[in-house]
């Protein structure tokens, strides 16, 4: 079943995300702070390109990851699980996402640090509020 509507709501309430990253040798997770761009399906990190997961974006840009609240009664539990693919924005791309990035975190407009782009293929939502394992998916349909 899929609710695209659930899945945006709740990502446009949350503010960090886990993510997962790889290459031919090692993984490596980091936790970011993001915006949400509903209408393109993509969250915008701000982070350096020498950073480990910035490094390892670079060379391999399939990254997974998740966003999630921390309750700890289990029937409230909510939560995204994400596989996209990240890339480094420039030029009108930078400048648009850098706005909507500044706008939810004030404090990056004294940062100068490289905004990223994480293109989602596919998110799957757990909430429990609706019942127990209750899942939502949503896939990018490729043109």
């Amino acid at each position: 079943m899929s609710d695209v509507s659930a899945i945006i709501r709740y990502l446009k309430k949350q503010h960090v995300l886990s993510l997962c990253c790889r290459d031919e040798e090692t993984f490596w997770c980091a936790n970011c702070f993001y915006a949400f761009d509903e209408a393109r399906m993509v969250f915008w990190i701000m982070t350096e390109a020498n950073t480990r997961h910035g490094a390892l974006m670079t060379q391999q840009p399939q990254v997974a990851g998740t966003v999630s609240g921390q309750t700890k009664t289990v029937m409230l539990i909510k939560g995204i699980q994400y596989r996209g693919e990240a890339r480094l924005l420039n030029g009108e791309e930078d400048k648009q996402a850098r706005a909507a990035y500044c706008q939810r975190f004030p404090v990056a407009r004294a940062v100068s640090a490289p905004l990223w782009e994480i293109r989602l293929d596919e998110v799957k939502m757990t909430d429990n509020t609706l019942g127990f394992g209750k899942k939502n998916q949503w896939l990018r349909d490729e043109v």
